[in-house]
């Protein structure tokens, strides 16, 4: 296969975006919405728990329309974007499960339940981990990522699993977003806008970042393979 070769996005507007909009969402979490009557101020780790899902599914659907075009391509930028935005959506993904843990301990009464919701979302991480590894072992650059491109197709099926799982089966997972309304106080549904704003934010620049990475790793690559070519 042919290489490619790309420049690293430039530095544009997003990533000085990126702290302001933090500092916003932290406060909106923080202070700005109300205390929960019922969870007290536990309920606060609402406002990233939720953002940090919802980037997780973003992730994984830039790895699948990323996947589709690589088999489609076969250019290299598209893998690039497919393995950035994986590794991205399994950081958001442990967040969401480390966050949901720590808030259900207090309202639940334990760290973890084999709920439909949480089971599904660690199916969703261990099949993007097996992703991740996969490509750790296959060693030509063509077949490693077709074969990690078929597993970020087939794994996004879990995706809508996923956020379906609390309206298919029984759970004891909230459900505050129903198909009519959003049930949550006026100022908390601006903090979880406000929250899930920043934190996509946060996910461009990095995804950004990881792409200009592995986009110079690839120009690494194509520089020794020229200098063996003329050994």
């Amino acid at each position: 296969m042919a290489r490619n070769q790309f420049r690293p996005f430039p530095h544009g507007p997003v990533e000085w975006l990126v702290a302001p909009a933090m500092v916003v969402a932290l406060y909106a979490a923080l202070l700005f919405a109300p205390r929960e009557a019922t969870m007290g101020d536990v309920q606060r780790i609402f406002y990233f728990h939720v953002p940090n899902a919802w980037v997780a599914f973003l992730s994984f659907g830039v790895v699948f329309v990323a996947s589709i075009q690589w088999l489609r391509t076969s250019h290299y930028r598209w893998d690039a974007i497919a393995v950035s935005a994986a590794e991205a959506g399994v950081v958001f993904t442990t967040v969401a499960l480390l966050t949901g843990s720590i808030w259900a301990k207090p309202t639940w009464g334990t760290w973890w339940d084999w709920d439909p919701r949480l089971t599904t979302t660690l199916i969703l991480w261990l099949i993007y981990v097996s992703y991740l590894m996969l490509r750790s072992v296959v060693e030509n650059q063509s077949r490693r990522a077709s074969l990690a491109a078929v597993v970020g197709i087939v794994g996004f099926i879990d995706v809508p699993i996923v956020f379906m799982s609390i309206r298919w089966w029984r759970t004891i997972h909230p459900v505050v977003i129903t198909a009519t309304s959003i049930e949550l106080d006026p100022s908390m549904v601006i903090t979880l806008v406000v929250c899930l704003v920043a934190f996509t934010i946060l996910f461009v620049h990095l995804l950004r970042l990881r792409i200009g990475l592995e986009l110079q790793r690839e120009e690494v690559y194509r520089l020794r393979d020229a200098l063996l070519d003329e050994e």
